[in-house]
Formats: C-alpha cells, sequence, structure tokens
C-alpha cells in the first residue's frame, strides 16, 4: 500500500513538471531581435550621417574663419592678442574654443575682463577691458595698482614711473592678510583721490604715501621729504587744515621733522 502511495506521487510530480514546461517562441524571439537590431542600424546611420554631414561643412570654406575684431587694446596689440588666444584665420569657426581662448588672454596682467564671440558665418570679435595704473607699490619689487585695489603687473623696462608711491606693504603680509592690506591699498586709492582734487595742497605735493597698519597713513612732502602724520580717519578735514598753512610752511621745509595732523582741532609743527 505504501509503495503504490509513493508510485503514486511520482507519478503527480512529473505530471506537474510536464505542465509547467513551456514551448519556446523562437519565431517571436526572432523577430523581437529583428526590431532591435534594426534600431540600433537606424541609430549608427544616423550617426554616421550626421557626423559626416558635420565634417564636410566643417571643410567648406562657408565656416571658416576670416576675419578677426580686436577692440578695447590700450598697451596689448591687436597681434599680441591674437597671439595670445592661439587662434588664426583658415580654422574650423564650429570648433574654435571660445572659453579656452578667453583663459589664455586673461593671463595677461593688463587684461582685466575679456569677451569673445563668433559671428557666423566667418568672423571671431575679442573685446578687452584692460586695467589702468593709479598708483606703484613697493613690496620689495615695484608692482602697478589699479583703481579697485588690485597689485596686477610688476614693473618692467620701459613701464612708467609717474604715478603715486604707496610704501609700508609687502609681499609676506599680503599674503598673511590679503583682506586687511587690501582695505589698506584702498584707503591709500582714496587719500590719492582726495590729493588730486586739493588745489592747494596736491598730489603734485607728495612724493611718497606710507601706511602702517596700526597707526595709519603718512605723508612725505616732495620737497625735502617732511613727514605728514595723518593717522586713521578724518582725511578730508585734516587735509583742509594743512592746506590752509602749507604755502606759509614752504620756506620752512627744510627745518622740519614732521607735521601731525592726526588730531582734530590743532597741527602740531616740529622743527629739527
Amino acid at each position: 500500500m505504501r509503495e503504490l502511495t509513493l508510485n503514486k506521487q511520482k507519478v503527480a510530480s512529473r505530471n506537474r513538471f510536464k505542465r509547467q514546461r513551456r514551448k519556446i517562441d523562437f519565431r517571436g524571439l526572432l523577430k523581437r531581435s529583428v526590431r532591435v537590431l534594426s534600431v540600433v542600424v537606424v541609430v549608427s546611420l544616423i550617426g554616421l550621417i550626421g557626423y559626416g554631414a558635420s565634417g564636410f561643412i566643417s571643410r567648406t570654406t562657408f565656416l571658416r574663419l576670416e576675419r578677426i575684431e580686436v577692440t578695447g587694446m590700450k598697451r596689448l596689440s591687436r597681434d599680441e592678442v591674437i597671439s595670445l588666444a592661439t587662434v588664426r584665420t583658415g580654422e574650423d569657426m564650429l570648433g574654435l574654443r571660445l572659453r579656452q581662448m578667453g583663459e589664455h588672454i586673461a593671463k595677461n596682467p593688463w587684461v582685466a575682463k575679456v569677451r569673445i564671440r563668433r559671428t557666423f558665418p566667418n568672423t571671431l570679435t575679442i573685446v578687452l577691458q584692460e586695467r589702468e595704473p593709479v598708483a606703484v607699490i613697493n613690496m620689495g619689487f615695484l608692482y602697478y595698482v589699479d583703481g579697485q585695489g588690485e597689485v596686477f603687473k610688476p614693473l618692467t623696462v620701459g613701464d612708467r614711473l609717474d604715478y603715486p608711491i604707496l610704501t609700508g606693504f609687502s609681499e609676506e603680509e599680503m599674503a598673511r592678510d590679503p583682506a586687511g592690506c587690501r582695505e589698506g591699498v584702498r584707503s591709500a586709492l582714496g587719500l590719492i583721490g582726495l590729493l588730486r582734487d586739493d588745489q592747494k595742497f596736491n598730489l603734485a605735493d607728495v612724493s611718497e604715501i606710507h601706511f602702517d597698519k596700526v597707526y595709519g597713513f603718512t605723508l612725505f612732502t616732495r620737497r625735502n621729504g617732511v613727514p605728514v602724520k595723518l593717522g586713521n580717519n578724518d582725511f578730508p578735514a585734516k587735509l583742509r587744515r594743512f592746506a590752509r598753512i602749507y604755502r606759509d610752511l614752504q620756506k620752512d621745509l627744510p627745518l622740519l621733522e614732521y607735521v601731525d595732523l592726526d588730531y582734530s582741532d590743532r597741527i602740531i609743527v616740529k622743527k629739527v
């Protein structure tokens, strides 16, 4: 009886296995494979056609660079800018890497901003904004300073020196406290602006503007190098008071040790 039962279980198990087996639809599988392959072929053909078309366009003279326009130069020449951009006529307009060209041009210290655009079919335009020096800063080496207080270029042979001279700064201090030094330079530029507008004691009467991080600013007169102490604040009022007596002091400049303006109500003139 037990053997019969076991045999029936084996037969039932085999029947279930037979019912679970499915017939493979080779024809449907083949159709799906053909459809997938067709899509792949079509996409590949489109890519090849596009690549060939772009290659054909790039080889045509219609999209070849023929004219390079450069504007905004004051110190740099057109040839220097084009050389920095590493571009030349005859190149493929579509292949020009404008960002890379801009980065190369911006490495020149005279360049503050650069904008590059291509105008189809054959023109490249480079627009520069050059830096304008307003002072020379002495940090062991002489550097130009622009109107934003940026130290941007070491002076080389042929560079002009007829700018106000800033002293009291150093490369080490610039690296250690760039924000504080930049603020000091900008304050010096504000002082230069006041001196430029004054009629009686002006920038032409000053040989040097010295900055001390603790004390503030000291001017040195062009004649005899007399220190004129200003401190940290209230520059317009202090300079106005000094301008009222400066002409009378000129004959005594060789005898002066310093002039102290760092008071709200008086001027101290110290003689040697």
